[in-house]
């Protein structure tokens, strides 16, 4: 015998609520749990960095360079909690700056009030988006580190973030719930309407970053003693050990870029490890035949161009299209960073000759490799 369904009231879901409440996102406990260990991999990436270019300068430099990057963390932190989050992920005004008067500070914000098209809380989508926007001014202190004083810089990064970077994080990155379905979003900035592809910050983040420290070197003096005569950095234990961490910690980059656990993370955090692993042999092999035997901080570099370059494509590529990136972001970075004399320019820990070039590299790559 089948069973009869009981009747059920016109104003009630199958599930006893009414319509409305049915249809709001609920807050996942995996998903959430997933997007908090993210957030804590990548805060970890800033004292990799600053470990990472703190070995690459001179002795004298060591402590200064990386107070740059750690200073991101305090400045940049509060920034975007009062209003950056606000200006990058508010409610979209034309397409170019978001705003949304409850997230300012979060003070309108509920605890289980989900982000628009996924289950983790707003508080938890702030966080993790926030370390982006920390990270992102310190890479830049790369490009002219050695010349540039502490209070020059803090006021740089927080007009830098303001400016430059909530703008562009809204352009590629900002949605907005469709009017037929409230659970689903569609791109509400202008790049992300145009289908410009960035899964975790090749643009945003790398593209951004290595650009703007370009234009700053250009404005800047050179080192003393630069290109004349080499200049050696001081460890390349601090330097390894930074790679090793911004390693671990771009499996939470790449991998909780999409704001959930689920096949899509283990896809990211797959084509991560695979373009780091063949960009880091791709760079020490050329640096092998080039100079005649592999080093350090080639082995260092390559790891951190491939993780740069698979970063807009790693939820977008198969894992062999993310070694095929991977390879030939070793490659064309070692030479990137080789042409430097040859322009006269001093990037100074060659923020722009990989994350400019290798940011680059991977967004157009990103269109060559990405499946549907």
């Amino acid at each position: 015998m089948g069973m009869v369904e009981p009747v059920r009231a016109e104003n009630t879901s199958p599930t006893g609520e009414p319509p409305q409440a049915a249809a709001q996102p609920r807050v996942d406990s995996g998903d959430t749990a997933w997007m908090l260990m993210s957030t804590g991999l990548v805060l970890l990436m800033v004292p990799g960095l600053a470990l990472f270019y703190g070995g690459m300068v001179r002795r004298r430099n060591i402590l200064g360079t990386m107070m740059h990057s750690m200073v991101a963390l305090a400045i940049i932190g509060i920034q975007w909690f009062l209003f950056g989050y606000c200006l990058a992920f508010g409610k979209s005004q034309g397409g170019l700056i978001g705003w949304n008067s409850d997230y300012l500070g979060l003070n309108g914000v509920l605890s289980d009030q989900v982000f628009p098209g996924t289950h983790i809380p707003i508080f938890v989508h702030c966080m993790f988006q926030g370390m982006f926007a920390i990270i992102t001014p310190a890479l830049i202190s790369g490009a002219f580190a050695e010349r540039v004083r502490f209070g020059p810089y803090c006021l740089f990064s927080l007009l830098w973030a303001t400016l430059v970077y909530d703008p562009l994080a809204h352009w590629v990155w900002a949605v907005q719930p469709l009017a037929s379905d409230p659970t689903r979003t569609e791109a509400a900035g202008w790049l992300g309407r145009m289908g410009a592809l960035d899964f975790a910050g090749g643009t945003v983040v790398h593209i951004a970053a290595g650009f703007s420290g370009l234009a700053a070197i250009l404005v800047l003096r050179k080192r003393l003693g630069y290109p004349q005569h080499a200049i050696h950095p001081f460890s390349m234990v601090l330097t390894l050990l930074g790679a090793g961490l911004l390693w671990f910690g771009w499996f939470g980059f790449n991998g909780g870029s999409a704001l959930g656990s689920n096949g899509l993370a283990g896809a990211a955090l797959t084509a991560s490890q695979v373009a780091a692993a063949a960009a880091a042999l791709s760079w020490m092999v050329v640096e092998w035949l080039h100079r005649g035997k592999p080093t350090a901080l080639g082995l260092a570099s390559g790891i951190v161009a491939g993780l740069v370059a698979i970063t807009p494509a790693s939820g977008y590529v198969p894992p062999l299209g993310a070694l095929v990136i991977g390879l030939i972001a070793g490659m064309v970075c070692y030479g990137s960073v080789l042409l430097k004399p040859y322009f006269q320019y001093d990037d100074s820990l060659d923020a722009f000759g990989v994350h400019g070039v290798g940011g680059f590299l991977g967004a157009i790559l990103t269109g060559v490799f990405a499946s549907a």
